[in-house]
């Protein structure tokens, strides 16, 4: 029984889908995948800030917290631990590798290579379970149910069987796990809800034996009680060592794949997304279909060309497979982007029949356009033997760029048949703009007044599709329009202008992360340097600026320096993280530091983690925090390259007689017993004031 069903698992897992089912035949997992970049720790906390945004905070070449852990040892305990790991959390944004990993994890078992230990793995998918939300079955039934082959209650009642099931997708359940309102469940032939088995299974009513791995999206993880958990580890995607490992292993071409990694490493947004596998598919994929074109095809510079052109060879391969069409690829579209947008609304990255049919979208339309809407049927074994169809966009930014296109195109016919809207959400007000600048202005309101930022790329493609050039791209699909120079201009003060009125949300809103570059005689665009000197006056009258992954140069340093330096700065907190300070920029930040005028008496707390700041760094930090007026109070270290020889220079600082610091963060550096000792001499000295110190391998948050 357990050859068969290791030959089911191998045959199932053994082709990788990447946009497409008819690529099921074509790529196998093992001749394409790559290991992905996985960390262990966290609480399987809420993360609701869009995941674009998280994807850019994990930026690989400072992003170092986390104990690494492979795919195949997630059940396998770390060096000094001894409690064995029945159940594991993992999180990832959208798009990142969840599946790829259960699906490589399942076939190396199936193939013998990892985890013999294991018996038979029996994995389901949140989506699947979704359709037995009102059904009543043991689970002994719900295993029967999948896997009709297996004599279940045989397999889960002996003890020389481990079981581990695996559930993939939490942020796909439509229906609540309800932990503290279902019954206890201990007996396996009991036929409850499918909400009763899971909570009990969970919470190891049922079966404690069992190894369990649940697969989220960060949002949902906190649906899962942290005391039903062993481990949380995240998946982080792609480094960069292995993006360019994945390009050489999907494009068989060695000189194209050299070519794609470089045209993406000249493009810092495009770079960031490809941490999410999906989207270096989607590059891959565009980078081939333009060679076939021609070998001096430009490829696309930004993310709403790249999305641009996924679409239109999306729309070629249509008109290739299907030469009688009922509707156009304009009006095709437009449903797709309907779809995408009133899910987008509902938070929605899975719908059904319903919800198709709502946005006027016939079953088979969406078959058609396989690699923009993977299909998934599945066959209900009840007295209909109907089918039921599960239906999603290869990835969120893709429902996401066809929901600005669906606005641009409402607002482009406005007098044509297509303004159907009669949307009642906040959203709707974008139909009833003026002009394309009104357009602008309030999606760039509503973007703004989101907490998570779940508008956040949709605004920055509705943005990209206002441009000139990109409508030229889509000539095929978008009406056509006047030049809109003046419209982008006004934009441009617009964002400009928001900048300037949010004081206290500084690094919460980046210019460049919403416009696309248009022509330099288009509009006046900021560059990260006149960003950070726009915020000058807004920092001077606030308290706090957070300024993270901004690549400070050395131009942006002046302007810091300058900040600090006015006699008007109230700030009392200073966060510089994940910034690439080179050690020119980080000499000028603490030259600036140094000097008498600089308002370090209104500044307590300055975070400077997971920046290249090594010993001479710290050396001219240390001059400046001594100053007579320094009342730094928490010093943020982490993750800065520094020895032991940064110790010597941070014990002149704790044993001064004006020193102020009660926090000092020095986790995740390479300091040994010789800079320990210097520490510890620093602390006992009598004018040393320090509470906290933290020196671990682990960041403070994952400790």
């Amino acid at each position: 029984m357990q050859q068969n069903h290791k030959s089911h698992l191998q045959k199932r897992f053994q082709c990788l889908i990447e946009g497409s089912i008819e690529q099921r035949s074509s790529t196998e997992l093992n001749k394409v995948y790559t290991d992905l970049y996985i960390t262990e720790g966290g609480r399987g906390e809420v993360n609701e800030e869009h995941e674009v945004r998280q994807i850019e905070r994990a930026s690989w070449r400072e992003e170092k917290l986390g104990r690494p852990v492979k795919c195949s040892d997630i059940f396998k305990p770390g060096s000094g631990q001894n409690k064995p790991i029945r159940s594991v959390l993992t999180k990832g944004v959208a798009g990142i590798g969840k599946t790829v990993s259960v699906q490589k994890f399942i076939l190396d078992w199936a193939e013998g290579k990892a985890n013999q230990d294991v018996g038979f793995i029996f994995p389901f998918l949140f989506r699947e379970l979704n359709l037995m939300k009102e059904k009543k079955l043991s689970l002994v039934g719900l295993i029967q149910h999948f896997y009709p082959k297996i004599e279940a209650e045989e397999i889960l009642t002996s003890s020389k069987h481990r079981v581990l099931f695996i559930f993939d997708g939490l942020d796909e359940c439509r229906f609540p796990l309800q932990f503290n309102q279902n019954p206890k469940c201990c007996d396996m032939t009991e036929q409850v809800s499918v909400n009763m088995l899971l909570t009990n299974l969970i919470q190891r009513n049922l079966l404690p034996s069992a190894l369990l791995w649940i697969t989220t999206r960060p949002a949902a993880a906190s649906q899962i009680p942290y005391e039903c958990v062993d481990r949380v580890t995240e998946i982080r995607g792609f480094n960069d060592p292995q993006k360019e490992e994945y390009f050489g292993k999907r494009i068989s071409d060695g000189n194209l794949a050299s070519r794609i990694i470089s045209h993406l490493k000249s493009s810092r947004s495009l770079y960031i997304m490809c941490h999410i596998p999906v989207f270096c598919w989607i590059a891959a994929f565009v980078a081939e279909r333009t060679s076939e074109e021609s070998d001096k095809a430009e490829m696309p510079r930004t993310m709403t060309q790249m999305y641009s052109r996924f679409l239109i060879i999306q729309t070629s391969i249509k008109k290739d497979k299907y030469t009688e069409r009922k509707e156009t690829e304009e009006e095709i579209i437009f449903k797709l982007g309907k779809l995408a947008f009133q899910q987008l609304e509902k938070g929605n990255l899975i719908f059904y029949e319903e919800d198709l049919r709502e946005a006027g979208i016939d079953v088979t339309e969406a078959s058609v356009y396989s690699g923009v809407c993977t299909q998934i049927f599945r066959e209900e074994k009840d007295v209909s033997q109907a089918k039921v169809s599960v239906f999603s966009f290869v990835h969120l930014s893709i429902q996401e760029f066809l929901a600005a296109v669906y606005v641009f195109l409402c607002f482009s016919n406005r007098e044509g048949n297509m303004s159907d809207q009669q949307q009642t959400s906040q959203l709707s007000a974008l139909f009833r703009t003026a002009t394309l600048h009104d357009l602008h202005k309030t999606a760039v309101d509503l973007a703004l007044q989101s907490r998570n930022g779940h508008l956040d790329l949709f605004l920055r493609f509705l943005l990209g599709l206002s441009l000139e050039s990109n409508q030229n791209l889509l000539k095929c699909l978008l009406p056509k329009t006047s030049s809109q120079s003046q419209s982008s201009v006004q934009t441009a003060q617009c964002v400009k202008e928001k900048i300037r009125v949010e004081k206290e949300q500084l690094g919460g809103f980046d210019l460049q992360k919403y416009i696309e570059t248009p022509e330099k005689d288009q509009t006046e665009l900021l560059s990260p340097d006149d960003v950070l000197q726009k915020l000058v006056p807004v920092v001077t009258t606030s308290t706090v600026a957070e300024l993270i992954n901004c690549e400070l140069t050395d131009k942006s340093c002046l302007h810091l320096v300058s900040v600090l330096s006015s006699p008007s700065s109230r700030l009392t907190k200073l966060q510089l993280d994940h910034n690439d300070l080179c050690d020119s920029g980080v000499e000028l930040l603490c030259s600036g530091l140094q000097q008498q005028h600089c308002r370090l008496e209104t500044l307590e707390k300055l975070q400077l983690d997971h920046n290249d700041l090594c010993d001479s760094g710290v050396e001219l930090l240390c001059s400046g925090l001594q100053q007579q007026h320094c009342r730094l109070e928490t010093l943020e270290l982490s993750n800065c390259n520094l020895t032991d020889k940064s110790c010597l220079h941070l014990v002149s600082v704790l044993s001064s007689p004006s020193s102020r610091l009660t926090e000092l963060h020095l986790s995740v550096n390479d300091l040994h017993d010789s800079g320990v000792e210097l520490l510890c001499s620093g602390l006992q000295h009598q004018q040393c004031r320090l509470e906290t110190l933290w020196v671990g391998r682990l960041a403070p948050e994952q400790q």
